[in-house]
């Protein structure tokens, strides 16, 4: 099992004409589970003139298996663990690593939870982990997971020309004028806008990705497929050869799992994934030391804390009070995203990097505390346009009210 990243931060552009906030740093494109939705869409012609239709291409890179020297494990060897981490993703991984520094070494014999594998056999520990994603069942919710959704098509390929500085990226290309000989498209694209990613690496070589940045319901892959095709033949890029492709899903936002329950939870999962951008390994590989000093706390002390106190132990050291209310900030602002039309979104990030840097690259990165979310708030609504403003207002009334319920509730 998996789990979802969102792609990487450089660029921004929202104008029809020119790009906005140019990066002269670069770093390769997170890889993401090859996921697809399918939707009922309408098929219509699309004249590829001499630019041709790189839908067509098959990537020539294809996934491998990685090599590994983890011994086969047989369940008669040792029955009973201390914990055990379903998933082998990034924050299975990192918190595996970290939780074995402590060498907690416990033979238990009551407060555990058991694990029935395909085969049949059990395993025990004092704390199971979920890492294996967003499919998964272990997980308990108090209410319903209502996400809104990130879905992108990328490509990483040759090229026989672009139009792109080779020492820059562009992290949201907002811009619709490539649709303009499409009208359903550009009817489509008004409504629930998708932007460019572009990473160049050489003249011929450039990673390019079309993104809708969150909708609920997702919208469909063959719809971004279009708009990206439409795109590339506006300005002028003929796919030569596609030598890795990126199929994108990731749910954002939606409730956080019941705190505290039996099954410990990281990754996606958890509800660490930012609800407004999609981000998440970062921000999982710097919370798994935080889980695993908690559960360290529990298991490797004298007490032998287990059983629900373990559990509520574990589960607030992931989502302390804090952190649980600054997430609502950011579940307001995915909710504010999926009521913006393109104008509004553009007037949106128009004001959104118009910020005092700090604010804006803590806010991607989920480093603002509560106190800083709300000086946050405060700046973006002071830099916004007055059409900005009363965009935000008038169709966002019932997500503020929701968020300051919410609020009320956490501290209550």
């Amino acid at each position: 099992m998996g789990t979802l990243v969102g792609p990487v931060l450089s660029a921004f552009t929202t104008s029809k004409d020119r790009p906005l906030f140019p990066s002269p740093t670069a770093s390769l494109p997170s890889s993401k589970p090859h996921l697809t939705t399918s939707r009922k869409t309408h098929h219509h012609e699309i004249n590829t003139s001499r630019f041709g239709n790189f839908l067509h291409l098959k990537p020539e890179s294809k996934p491998g298996c990685l090599d590994s020297d983890l011994p086969w494990f047989n369940p008669s060897d040792r029955p009973c663990f201390d914990v055990i981490i379903i998933g082998t993703g990034p924050g299975g991984l990192r918190l595996a690593e970290q939780v074995s520094q402590y060498g907690i070494k416990v033979k238990h014999e009551e407060f555990e939870s058991t694990i029935q594998c395909d085969d049949g056999s059990e395993l025990k520990a004092s704390l199971i982990v979920d890492a294996s994603g967003f499919s998964s069942s272990f997980v308990e919710y108090d209410k319903p997971r209502n996400y809104g959704y990130q879905i992108a098509h990328g490509i990483f390929a040759e090229v026989d020309s672009h139009p792109f500085d080779l020492d820059k990226m562009v992290l949201m290309d907002w811009r619709d004028s490539h649709l303009g000989n499409e009208p359903y498209l550009r009817v489509n694209n008004s409504k629930l806008a998708t932007f460019l990613y572009a990473m160049p690496f050489d003249s011929n070589l450039i990673f390019l990705e079309e993104t809708s940045l969150v909708s609920r319901p997702v919208l469909s892959y063959s719809e971004i497929k279009r708009r990206m095709e439409a795109r590339l033949r506006h300005l002028g890029i003929r796919v030569r050869k596609v030598i890795e492709d990126e199929k994108c899903l990731i749910p954002m936002g939606g409730p956080l799992p019941r705190i505290p329950q039996n099954v410990m939870a990281i990754g996606g999962i958890s509800g660490v994934v930012h609800p407004s951008t999609g981000y998440m390994v970062a921000r999982t590989m710097a919370l798994a030391p935080l889980v695993a000093e908690a559960i360290a706390e529990c298991l490797g002390s004298t007490r032998m804390i287990r059983g629900r106190p373990l559990y509520h132990k574990v589960w607030n050291g992931l989502w302390p009070i804090e952190r649980r209310l600054s997430r609502e900030f950011c579940c307001f602002g995915m909710e504010t995203l999926l009521k913006l039309d393109l104008v509004g979104t553009r007037n949106f990030f128009e004001a959104f990097f118009d910020l005092d840097p700090y604010y804006w690259h803590g806010f991607l990165s989920s480093r603002l505390s509560l106190h800083e979310f709300a000086s946050f708030s405060l700046s973006l609504f002071g830099h916004a346009s007055n059409s900005s403003r009363l965009d935000v207002m008038s169709k966002c009334p019932v997500p503020l009210v929701r968020m300051l319920g919410n609020l009320a509730l956490q501290v209550i």
